[in-house]
């Protein structure tokens, strides 16, 4: 008897490589159509169009209509949870002959985990937050000190609103390239849109690499006591 959830079907979604590759593109929380999905994952708009509505049917995916149009996203944050969890799973497997190029060094700088900040400059913010004392951390989230509190709302944060939220409110990200977790959840998303609000940190269209400005880079050594190189 199997006890506990069923993940063969979902493993199943995510194992095939044209999928794979699909919900990795939608990594960075955008919307996007099935042909530019179908670019993504090397196969054809008729091939692709298979392949989303098996993730749609499989709630891995939303669609949404504008018209004759209709865009495919991540379904929710728990899948990309899941998503980024399997890459920390993948880089500890057996390796393959894959050519290097300046993307990769950039995805380990600084990308979009879904709708928060991740890789070295995710890790090394989190872990500021924590040794100003902003943010505390245990085995399952990181919560807000009310040392902490005063400063981001001073940084420009909403934290009641943010404390309203139905989702989890910090929580523990564990970062596929850094292997230590950076900060998810409502505070880190509501933090990412502040930076970007800022002119610190630019997101390419077709990219989850986030380049980080020179004001950006300024603005986090005089209020995180940050420096990334």
């Amino acid at each position: 008897m199997i006890e506990g959830p069923y993940i063969a079907e979902a493993a199943s979604l995510v194992g095939d490589p044209a999928r794979a590759n699909m919900l990795s593109a939608m990594m960075d929380g955008r919307a996007r159509t099935a042909s530019e999905l179908a670019y993504v994952a090397g196969v054809t708009p008729q091939t692709a169009s298979g392949h989303l509505s098996k993730l749609a049917e499989g709630q891995m995916v939303a669609v949404e209509k504008q018209g004759r149009h209709r865009y495919f996203r991540l379904a929710n944050k728990e899948v990309a949870n899941a998503l980024e969890a399997l890459m920390v799973l993948a880089t500890k497997g057996a390796r393959r002959h894959r050519p290097t190029g300046p993307r990769d060094d950039a995805m380990r700088f600084a990308r979009t985990c879904y709708d928060h900040l991740a890789g070295r400059a995710g890790v090394g913010l989190t872990n500021a937050l924590v040794e100003k004392g902003i943010l505390k951390s245990d085995d399952e989230a990181f919560h807000l000190t009310s040392a902490g509190e005063k400063k981001l709302e001073q940084f420009g944060l909403d934290i009641a609103a943010l404390n309203e939220s139905r989702r989890a409110f910090a929580s523990r990200c564990l970062d596929w390239s850094e292997r230590t977790p950076h900060m998810g959840g409502a505070l880190g998303a509501a933090l990412f849109r502040e930076l970007e609000d800022r002119g610190w940190v630019e997101k390419p269209k077709d990219s989850r690499t986030v380049t980080l400005t020179k004001s950006g880079r300024a603005g986090l050594r005089r209020w995180f006591d940050l420096s990334l190189n």
